[in-house]
């Protein structure tokens, strides 16, 4: 545990540790082979071409914490970021947001419309031709890149971080579909959304009120869609959860007991 703190602590104060003290302690949040895949000496946080590309975001007054990662300082897009937070009603370490990025990959603009607008992750407008385009790369909704399948060593070391805080459990809100899927596989549950997931899994089953909206009235609700993880979400990214239910997709809310792995699957016989 970190030296002189306990249970009740906020985020904010372990900002205001000495910077040596604090950079040690949220560079736990970086997988190794974020480190060794892009050259990046996990001393000075510099790669090959002598930047420095890795940094924190640690406001003192805020519940929060964020590490980023380029490949090049000059880059626009992050290779790995992470925010982190306090979440003061289950005591826990709410893990507020994680982007993986392969930077060698092609980019898709799903993240700008036509206009050049920010779409606020498809909250405000969309780029459809662009998600089109990602749909058919084998990308799932809101991804600009490819990733570097890193789910599992980033669990790792994020159960380290929380365990060195003396905390027990990871919280979590699930974006998208296939978001919540994912961690399912990493041994989160559901305090809020589970059986909207149970329901979703059912009505996707042949001759169920979802399962009948992939008429292939678009390219996001092609037949057969309901077979994978990634269609599944395409589809719900789509509007169709709203079409059949009247209400529109809810992040569910997922937590994990630290070195445990209750091993919920709401979608049985899954393919991503």
């Amino acid at each position: 545990m970190v030296k002189g703190f306990h249970m009740v602590f906020s985020i904010a104060k372990l900002n205001m540790l000495p910077r040596q003290e604090r950079d040690d302690l949220f560079l736990q949040l970086i997988p190794d082979p974020i480190f060794q895949k892009f050259e990046i000496d996990r001393k000075t946080l510099k790669n090959t071409y002598g930047e420095r590309v890795v940094c924190g975001i640690f406001p003192p007054d805020e519940n929060l914490s964020c590490v980023e990662v380029k490949y090049r300082a000059q880059d626009k897009d992050l290779l790995f970021s992470c925010q982190v937070s306090l979440e003061s009603f289950m005591q826990s370490l709410s893990l507020d947001f994680l982007g993986v990025n392969d930077p060698f990959s092609e980019r898709f603009h799903v993240d700008v419309d036509e206009f050049g607008k920010e779409t606020l992750l498809g909250t405000r407008s969309r780029n459809i031709p662009e998600e089109i385009t990602a749909m058919e790369a084998g990308l799932a909704p809101g991804m600009i890149r490819k990733g570097l399948h890193l789910a599992g060593e980033f669990m790792t070391f994020l159960e380290e971080f929380a365990a060195s805080l003396g905390l027990k459990v990871i919280t979590l809100g699930a974006l998208y579909y296939h978001n919540a899927i994912l961690w399912e596989r990493y041994g989160f549950i559901y305090f809020k959304g589970g059986k909207v997931m149970e329901k979703i899994h059912e009505e996707f089953q042949p001759g169920g009120l979802l399962f009948r909206k992939l008429d292939n009235s678009s390219p996001f609700r092609k037949k057969g869609m309901e077979k994978t993880v990634r269609g599944r979400s395409w589809a719900l990214y789509d509007g169709i959860l709203f079409e059949v239910f009247g209400e529109d997709w809810e992040s569910p809310q997922m937590y994990k007991m630290l070195g445990r792995d209750l091993r919920v699957n709401s979608f049985l016989d899954q393919i991503y």
